[in-house]
This record gives structure tokens, sequence and C-alpha cells, in this order.
């Protein structure tokens, strides 16, 4: 599970109000892992057993990434959450989603967001905009559908993971796109 951390800081934003992009997009790693930290808690809480994994090293909090330790987690059961993106300044969390999705061999990867899926145009400002079951890559790429920022999209594509957009917001819908139903808009090779 790769979570953001833009309800505490975008590395863009405070890039745009005139900060240096590497110290913002830092900043916004770091926010990452504190709601990393914070859904490792609550998934606990539920009784779900959880470890964050960092590419920043964080020692005192949490794990360093480490594909093969990334495995043995999910082979005994446990859900990871992967903080701190990629470890490099501009890259998204979308870019760190795609790369350890690849990396751990994912069937399938689920971008749970508060949209029900990718539509034609932006349907906030387009009442008449189409929402979309299913497309291509190559459909996203070319039509800037705007479905995940371009380097993941490609690398998904590259590597043949198909994307699953959903409105999490929807009761239900994690729990049925992660059981495998086609909720929102699926992204695929052909």
């Amino acid at each position: 599970m790769v979570i953001g951390g833009g309800n505490i800081f975008r590395g863009l934003q405070g890039s745009a109000q005139g900060m240096e992009r590497t110290t913002a997009d830092y900043m916004g790693m770091l926010a990452t892992v504190m709601n990393c930290l914070a859904m490792q808690d609550a998934l606990e809480g539920m009784g779900i057993h959880a470890r964050v994994q960092s590419a920043l090293r964080i020692n005192e909090v949490c794990e360093d990434y480490i594909r093969r330790r990334a495995v043995r987690h999910l082979e005994k059961g446990r859900v990871v959450l992967f903080a701190a993106g990629t470890g490099n300044p501009f890259f998204t969390t979308d870019t760190c989603a795609s790369l350890r999705g690849i990396e751990l061999g994912a069937d399938r990867l689920l971008k749970a967001t508060k949209v029900d899926g990718i539509y034609d145009a932006d349907p906030k400002k387009n009442p008449e905009a189409v929402r979309y079951d299913r497309l291509t890559f190559a459909t996203a790429i070319e039509n800037q559908l705007g479905v995940m920022d371009l380097t993941a999209l490609t690398m998904c594509m590259e590597h043949e993971l198909p994307i699953q957009v959903f409105d999490y917001q929807v009761p239900g819908n994690i729990a049925r796109a992660v059981g495998g139903e086609t909720v929102g808009t699926l992204v695929t090779a052909s």
C-alpha cells in the first residue's frame, strides 16, 4: 500500500509557493511517512498486522524498504505500507506505486482516489464527461487523461501491470477492488 501525504504537505504546492523543489519534495515524502504510521496504527487496531517500509532511512520509526523483506512480510499475510515514495525528489507516489507493484509482482495496481473512474474530460468542469469502464494505456497516454503521472503510467504499460482507478469514498469499494471486482475504470495493455 502506497499512501500519499497531500493532506499534510504536497511537494509541488510548496514548490509553487517559492520553496526549493527538492526540499519541498522531501517534506512531502516525510508527510507520507506520517500517514503510513497512522494507517499502520489503524490497521493494527483492527487486528491486521502491518509494517511500514520507508525509502528514506528513518529506522527509529519504520523499516528501510528492502524488496525481499517486503515479500516476506506479504508471505506472512502482513500489509506493507510503503512510505517516502521512491526516496527521490521529482517522483510522485503514483510512480512509487507502479515501481513497488512491478518489483513485487502485483497482479493489478489499485488506485484509490476521490473519482469513480477515468473520464474523457474533467467531470467537475464538464457535466457531459463520459466515464470509461475500460481503456488501454495507449489511449490514456495519447488523450492525456490524467490517470497517473506519465512516468507511472508508462512503467505500468511497459510491464503490463493493469491499473484500476476507483472511488475509495464509496463504502465497500476498497474491499470489492481488493477482492478482484472491477469497480471504476480498468486500464490495460489491450
